[in-house]
């Protein structure tokens, strides 16, 4: 990976998914602007903030897809990212940082 570039694997929520409710919900049903989960899985060398294996907060719509080795994985710049969901924080810290 160069510059400030992530790749990052989905966390796959491309079916249907239920309500709070419990309301099923199609996976062709089109929602307003919907952020997504994914997982580090390189980094490049001039990013700061993630490592390997913290799940990201990304906005889909500002994504591109890369296959490599038949999986398929999105290629993102470190300032496209929302939010880190970390577990290496220590005693006190939510585990969210936006």
């Amino acid at each position: 990976m160069l510059h400030d570039r992530i790749l990052v694997t989905s966390e796959g929520e491309g079916g249907e998914r239920r309500s709070g409710g419990g309301i099923l919900i199609p996976a062709t049903v089109q929602m307003g602007r919907r952020l997504a989960w994914a997982r580090v899985v390189a980094t490049g060398a001039n990013v700061r903030v993630l490592k390997v294996n913290d799940r990201v907060l990304y906005d889909p719509a500002e994504r591109a897809e890369v296959e490599v080795q038949n999986e398929v994985y999105i290629l993102l710049r470190e300032r496209d990212v929302h939010a880190v969901a970390a577990e290496r924080l220590s005693d006190g810290a939510t585990g969210l940082y936006l």
